[in-house]
């Protein structure tokens, strides 16, 4: 009917009202499962770690108002209409403009029924347009036209198809030749309706064919998607590429076949057309073969495009893709080789390209198509790698590796077995959200053992993973690794000359040194792993839970030692790299404490409230890691005096975190602690003082912000006058060394109390040189010959 067609004007026609643009998206190729990748794919949107691509998707469309045509529905209700649905009620500016010969039944809909041409006027120009494309020439007498189109319809495809014989056939001979086939068809055969018309055209069109021109025309209903000249070759065995592209022209003359335009070009069959085309390949007997052959072109295909550089583009891929998915998707769930080396290409095809769900998904069905279990194993730990990316999390990763160390046994392989089960006990003790619940330490003592057990500790490898295991194991509990052991680790995988290995066991030290209270020397460690990440390959799924952790935690150590410079290029780095940037709320997130800590009050509000909004169009998942920044914007709120929003934030703070209790957070506690008690020196809120401070100098141990919590306190005792001033700066003294924000805040509550200029000069100075102009300006207003220069300041600095 020209749906395709119409809203392709359309858009073009509306593009200027959207500032977010209109984006066409073909779903004639797509299956069900991949709606939204094909909508992702033409938005540019990627996946990234801990974000799915509906979110990334939600994200995009929000920036701006924006039309969405989704051409051909019709094969994909329900998806579909489930995708229109999450996208409008996520983002009510959008539009979208859906072609389908059955409505989506969402709400909102509104229907606009595509009527065929008027016989009389646009058929007539229509069949006058693509008749002078065959023929220049062309002349006819417009009533003979007219009669024509009625017979049709009033179909556009069928009048192109018609016109496309008016070259050898006149207007005549073609009215006769309709009219001949339609009584054909009467009474409902095949199809009913005005579509028997087009039934019978592309009927006639075909029967008109030479041999070698329905062959082809046949086979290449295989594609579901667009195909260049090669795949046409490589697939009909219709001969070389100069015998091929002349009836691919031949069958573009006819209509049958559309040139897609481009270096290098494509062509690709109309759905309606496919489907005749399909059938006609089926009552050849050649389904079961063509299939075959279109399978071997995917896996030559996939393979080459694996083959290039990472530094290359791989736009190409996106061209052929949805033909891939269809390949492997035509093979039958058992073991095969084609089918395998398919998948597990796949996989790493979507992971390049950042489609992190769908790859995971292709290296699990790898793994089914695997002709021995050793392949099955490799691909399994594949899978798990992508799904530690994707989740930050391990228990679905810890059964697929499970299933990987089952898997290498059966292959009688020792050392892979071991490999795996100290692989799933490390990730357990490393990534897992709430670990004891799901996987108890106790089984995870025992399958180190069982690890022990199966592998040669002479392999290198093999040690190294051990190793590793046992040390994230040693402690007990999640998060523990013992230090002793976790320098041992890194030696071990040094040896092994594995940048990976290296990588997880300088994030045990890390750990460690965090749980002792050794923030700098986390810190440190934490640039080591950011030093190794050159050596890993961004492509490959086995070295991206490194690349995405050694990003996020370097810049949390940055912060917990106070080293906000760092803390800051940290979080840039977190935004700019495209395994977890453009995240609707966590790439934010590390920047908004560094932000609000160095007094860049303006920016680190507005990344706030960019982190609010990503969250609850998200769906307001849990994510007590975002209650940190999220009480950084109350600090940045409460020192430039806006209490409503200070007290706002502090509710968002405990609301982020899905607990009804600060207290049930006891790592989260300090910072609270630390954010109460600068405001309060701020403003000079002494009423409570004594409690607060009691609150910050409580043990919790598995805070990274005890600092700055007993820095501000100890200051607020002074501040308040509090008998035992004196003792808290000595009690915050040694963890305050930990961190330059707190040793610098330690340093001025100390010249505070003692009225020592020489102590407030230092603090200055130590403001100044971390760029912290806030706590700058405040000290300078301590000094009497230089008060003036920090009222000056805090004015500026507070001021929106």
């Amino acid at each position: 009917m020209g749906k395709t067609r119409l809203a392709g004007v359309v858009g073009d026609a509306v593009a200027g009202a959207f500032p977010g643009g209109a984006v066409f998206v073909d779903l004639v190729p797509i299956r069900e499962d991949f709606v939204v990748q094909a909508v992702a794919s033409a938005l540019g949107v990627t996946e990234r770690a801990r974000q799915s691509l509906l979110p990334a998707i939600v994200d995009r469309l929000s920036q701006g108002r924006t039309l969405l045509v989704l051409d051909n529905c019709e094969h994909l209700l329900d998806p579909a209409a489930e995708f229109v649905e999450q996208i409008l009620s996520a983002c009510p500016d959008s539009t979208v403009l859906a072609t389908s010969r059955e409505r989506l039944a969402v709400p909102g809909e509104q229907v606009f029924p595509v009527a065929p041409l008027p016989s009389t006027t646009d058929a007539v120009a229509l069949f006058h347009d693509r008749a002078r494309a065959a023929d220049p020439d062309f002349q006819a007498d417009p009533a003979v036209i007219a009669e024509l189109c009625t017979r049709l319809d009033g179909m556009p495809l069928a009048i192109e198809l018609a016109a496309a014989r008016s070259a050898s056939l006149g207007v005549t001979g073609l009215l006769a030749a309709v009219t001949d086939m339609l009584r054909l068809l009467a009474g409902g055969r095949r199809t009913a309706g005005r579509h028997r018309s087009l039934r019978a055209v592309i009927d006639w069109s075909h029967d008109l064919l030479d041999d070698e021109e329905r062959a082809l025309f046949r086979r290449l209903s295989v594609f579901v998607g667009s195909f260049d000249l090669s795949a046409a070759v490589t697939v009909s065995r219709a001969g070389g590429p100069g015998t091929v592209a002349d009836l691919l022209g031949r069958l573009v003359e006819k209509s049958l076949l559309v040139h897609v335009r481009g270096t290098p070009s494509r062509w690709r069959l109309l759905e309606t057309v496919r489907a005749f085309a399909a059938e006609q390949l089926g009552t050849a007997g050649e389904e079961a073969t063509l299939r075959q052959w279109h399978l071997r072109w995917a896996v030559a295909t996939a393979a080459e495009l694996e083959r290039r550089p990472a530094e290359q583009p791989r736009a190409d891929f996106h061209a052929v893709a949805d033909d891939l998915r269809a390949a492997l998707a035509n093979c039958p769930a058992e073991p095969d080789t084609l089918a395998h080396q398919l998948a597990r290409s796949l996989g790493h095809l979507a992971y390049a390209h950042r489609f992190l769900r769908e790859a995971a998904r292709h290296f699990a069905r790898a793994a089914g198509h695997a002709p021995d279990p050793a392949d099955a194993a490799r691909d399994l730990r594949s899978a798990a790698d992508c799904v530690v990316v994707v989740t930050n999390s391990s228990p679905a990763a810890f059964r697929q590796l499970l299933a990987a160390a089952e898997r290498a046994d059966a292959a009688g392989d020792g050392d892979a077995r071991a490999v795996a089960l100290a692989r799933a006990v490390e990730l357990a003790n490393r990534f897992s959200s709430e670990p004891a619940a799901e996987i108890p330490q106790r089984r995870l003592r025992d399958l180190l053992d069982d690890a022990a057990g199966s592998g040669s500790p002479a392999r290198q490898a093999v040690a190294a993973g051990l190793a590793l295991a046992r040390a994230w194991t040693a402690g007990g509990q999640w998060r523990d690794p013992d230090p002793e052991l976790a320098v041992a680790a890194v030696a071990a995988a040094r040896a092994a000359g594995d940048p990976v290995l290296v990588s997880a066991g300088l994030e045990a030290v890390s750990a460690a040194a965090t749980r002792a209270g050794r923030l700098r020397e986390a810190h440190r460690v934490a640039t080591e792993r950011i030093a190794l990440l050159p050596l890993l390959p961004r492509d490959d799924p086995y070295a991206g839970p490194e690349i995405v952790d050694a990003l996020h935690m370097a810049a949390t150590y940055a912060l917990a030692a106070g080293d906000l410079p760092a803390a800051l290029a940290a979080a840039h780095r977190v935004q700019q790299d495209d395994l977890v940037s453009n995240h609707p709320y966590a790439s934010a997130s590390k920047l908004i404490a560094p932000l609000a800590l160095t007094g860049q009050f303006a920016e680190a509000v507005r990344r706030a409230d960019e982190m609010w909004t990503g969250w609850r169009r998200a769906g307001r998942p849990p994510a007590p890691w975002l209650a940190p920044p999220a009480l950084a914007a109350a600090l940045a709120h409460g020192l430039r005096g806006d209490g409503e929003r200070f007290d706002r934030w502090r509710r968002q703070a405990l609301e982020i975190t899905g607990r009804a209790d600060a207290e049930e957070l006891p790592s989260l506690v300090p910072f609270l602690a630390f954010v109460d008690a600068r405001v309060a020196v701020h403003h000079c809120r002494l009423d409570g003082a004594a409690a607060l401070v009691r609150r910050a100098f409580d043990d919790h141990p598995q805070s990274r912000f005890t600092p700055y919590a007993r820095a501000a306190a100890a200051e607020l005792a002074v501040v308040a006058g509090l008998p035992d001033a004196v003792e808290r700066l000595a009690t915050a003294a040694p963890v305050c060394r930990e961190n330059d924000w707190a040793m610098a805040c330690l340093t001025r509550a100390a010249g505070r109390l003692h009225h020592d200029e020489e102590r407030l000069v230092a603090s200055v100075d130590a403001w100044e040189r971390d760029g912290v102009r806030f706590e700058r300006a405040c000290t300078l207003l301590l000094l009497p010959a230089r008060a003036a220069d920090g009222r000056a300041e805090l004015v500026a600095l507070t001021r929106w």
